[in-house]
């Protein structure tokens, strides 16, 4: 039996836009080992300031993976780096604008390099860390298995409104309509902030599919808000494997889809806020001004499933829904020094934050922490909170009950 870790491969760089300035190797190391990851992304590999960066810091570890150089940071910041980039391809197909994200990841620098200068004659790579190109999904999936056949490729965040693969505004009702005869080449799709495994297995076409979480963070901070739990060889190699079969993918950890910016519809101009029986209720407009809502996740899952929801509940395997600890603590000590206090207690006694969120005894916890923040922990793990769903662009709410 291989030992369990946590990855997240889906993340950003300071070269994307909005993103943190310490998003650097050192930060993201750093960050991850505080949330208990082992291997995280890269991101953006296809920038080539971002890369030269890359070079500088990082050293080769195990097949595939690589650590920080020595001297860059402590002992404590151990963890695996796998070359990661997220590309968003606008272009029309069958007389629609079809605007679909996809993360790329490579087993080399030289692979990167191979892909990156392909990739550069289609369009401008330096402009943002997640290039955009006129190149249509399918081309950038060739291109990809050109430079490597172990390249992993992946649909990401598959239900955004905007710019996935299955999204309401410019995606596809199918992969197959995307990818064509390449869509075997496929073997894992990333279900995104605003849905669960549980919503992804209502349609009998993604069984097929090994469904991936990853943090998509902006900020060192966000690493490990979704994450895979894999027990397989820690290489590239085992890895890519875990995906393509989900022979050693145990699993994820994901947000509450509720508290995701996009899982009901709405329109947040107006505060409206809908369930998709309500969208359809009112024609698909918002009361308010009269204009189209924002048609969210759920909608679009219920709109393409052929599975209802109990079934797919069944088939969905196992994850675990978790509120940031960031989020649980500012609900009880606030934001200030008092709450980043109580986090660098928790996760020096307990190990990570994941292990505090899914392990620690209350008795414990109790121990270390303000007694009402050690009860919202634990309320955490079993379900008993308030929630406000998230709706075009807003990002929903999640709390717990604590007296």
């Amino acid at each position: 039996m291989w030992p369990e870790y946590f990855a997240d491969v889906h993340i950003h760089s300071h070269y994307s836009m909005t993103t943190s300035k310490e998003c650097d190797p050192v930060n993201l190391a750093r960050w991850a080992a505080l949330k208990g990851l082992r291997l995280v992304g890269t991101g953006d590999f296809t920038h080539p300031a971002w890369r030269a960066e890359l070079r500088e810091a990082l050293a080769p570890a195990e097949d595939g993976f690589f650590r920080l150089k020595d001297g860059l940071a402590p002992e404590a910041y151990n963890v695996r780096f796998v070359l990661s980039g997220e590309i968003s391809s606008i272009y029309k197909k069958n007389g629609k604008t079809r605007k679909v994200h996809q993360l790329v990841i490579l087993p080399g620098f030289a692979e990167a390099d191979a892909f990156s200068k392909r990739l550069a004659e289609l369009g401008n790579i330096r402009s943002d860390g997640r290039p955009i190109v006129g190149v249509p999904s399918k081309d950038l999936l060739e291109m990809a298995l050109s430079v490597s056949p172990r390249a992993i490729f992946i649909p990401a965040h598959i239900w955004t409104p905007h710019f996935s693969v299955l999204g309401a505004k410019s995606g596809f009702d199918s992969l197959e309509e995307c990818y064509e005869d390449l869509t075997e080449e496929i073997f894992a799709v990333e279900t995104g902030l605003s849905s669960d495994p549980a919503m992804n297995r209502r349609l009998t076409a993604l069984d097929r599919y090994t469904l991936v979480s990853n943090s998509d963070a902006h900020s060192p901070a966000n690493l490990a808000r979704e994450a895979n739990l894999l027990r397989c060889e820690f290489s590239y190699e085992g890895f890519y494997r875990a995906l393509r079969t989900g022979e050693g993918f145990a699993g994820t950890v994901e947000f509450f889809p509720e508290e995701g910016k996009y899982h009901l519809d709405g329109h947040r101009r107006c505060g409206v806020r809908f369930l998709p029986e309500e969208t359809r209720a009112a024609g698909g407009r918002c009361p308010v001004c009269g204009r189209p809502v924002t048609t969210g996740v759920l909608h679009r899952v219920v709109e393409l499933a052929d599975r209802d929801a109990a079934q797919a509940r069944e088939r969905a395997g196992y994850y675990e829904r978790l509120i940031p600890l960031a989020t649980l603590i500012a609900g009880v000590l606030g934001r200030g020094k008092r709450g980043q206090k109580a986090y660098e207690a928790l996760v020096r006694e307990f190990g990570s934050e994941l292990a505090v969120l899914r392990e620690a005894p209350r008795e414990a916890l109790g121990t270390v922490v303000d007694p009402r923040l050690a009860e919202a922990i634990v309320l955490a793990r079993t379900g008993q909170l308030e929630i406000e769903p998230g709706y075009d662009g807003e990002y929903g709410r999640v709390r717990v009950k604590v007296d």
